[in-house]
């Protein structure tokens, strides 16, 4: 962290000098948003996407874009730069947070304010290699978090308390119901296999729309899968042929094992299936040609 560097409000400085004012509505509400940026060989995935969700989610809090996209690439192309330089990581994670910025503390939204603007990269902690042959556990849990999990927000308590669950258990994710009906996971999409078909919960406020939504349907069209968003019930997850999570670090992941319980059926139970097999090889090839 001593060596690290980060873009604070458009100055680079070293991460461990960085400061914000303690009257900054990041610190005193969590009044802003959030962005993670996949980096493959030094190459930005799917950013222009992440960008569209970035300028939804700021649209949504009534915050004013800091930057152009193309200002937005050139910062996120200096920190990689400077990763990389560093460290030699050449897969990493940009991180950008853009909160309503410093006023004195009153829960009305202030005008005429100017946006904090915050970014750094880090090399990406992927996924290990066992996970991937052995697939992960999972708990379940009622979704207890807010209403708005389509805003990329940064009020993320009831994320990291959900998430904290998980790890008490000794899982990676903890899977989420409200009334009857699977949201997402903690830090993480979550989908399921049914009879060869990849189905994921449909657009609303309870989920976050994923950059792996729409890149999952892209790729489950050229592998012939087919594909669709609708309501799933808790039951369906827990009789489905396969359940994947889905996120920047994690890709594509498989869940083998919920609630104690092997995922799957017969001979492949509690194993990756064959549909996450074939989503993931497409994922890696469309990490070489969806980056720039």
């Amino acid at each position: 962290m001593n060596e690290a560097l980060c873009s604070l409000n458009g100055e680079i400085q070293p991460l461990a000098e960085a400061k914000v004012s303690v009257l900054d509505r990041g610190f005193i509400f969590g009044d802003g948003i959030y962005e993670v940026v996949p980096v493959y060989g030094q190459r930005l995935f799917r950013f222009d996407e992440h960008m569209a969700r970035l300028a939804r989610s700021l649209g949504k809090l009534r915050i004013a874009n800091p930057h152009t996209r193309d200002e937005w690439l050139a910062l996120c192309r200096q920190l990689v730069a400077q990763v990389f330089e560093r460290t030699g990581a050449q897969d990493q994670l940009v991180y950008i947070q853009v909160t309503r910025g410093v006023a004195p503390r009153d829960h009305v939204m202030p005008v005429g304010i100017k946006p904090t603007v915050f970014a750094m990269a880090n090399p990406m902690k992927a996924a290990t290699a066992e996970q991937r042959h052995q697939g992960v556990v999972c708990i379940t849990a009622r979704d207890f978090r807010w209403e708005r999990g389509d805003i990329k927000s940064t009020s993320l308590l009831g994320n990291v308390l959900a998430r904290q669950m998980s790890a008490d258990h000794g899982a990676v994710e903890t899977i989420m119901f409200r009334d009857g009906f699977l949201t997402e996971a903690a830090a993480s999409n979550v989908w399921i296999v049914h009879e060869g078909a990849l189905l994921g919960p449909p657009k609303s406020d309870h989920v976050l729309e994923g950059i792996r939504v729409e890149l999952l349907r892209e790729l489950c069209e050229d592998c012939g899968i087919a594909y669709n968003l609708r309501p799933i019930p808790e039951a369906d997850v827990m009789a489905a042929d396969e359940v994947l999570l889905s996120s920047a670090t994690k890709e594509i992941l498989p869940v083998t094992k919920i609630d104690g319980e092997g995922v799957g059926h017969g001979a492949g139970r509690g194993r990756p299936g064959p549909v996450y097999a074939r989503l993931y090889e497409a994922y890696q090839r469309a990490k070489l040609t969806m980056s720039i």
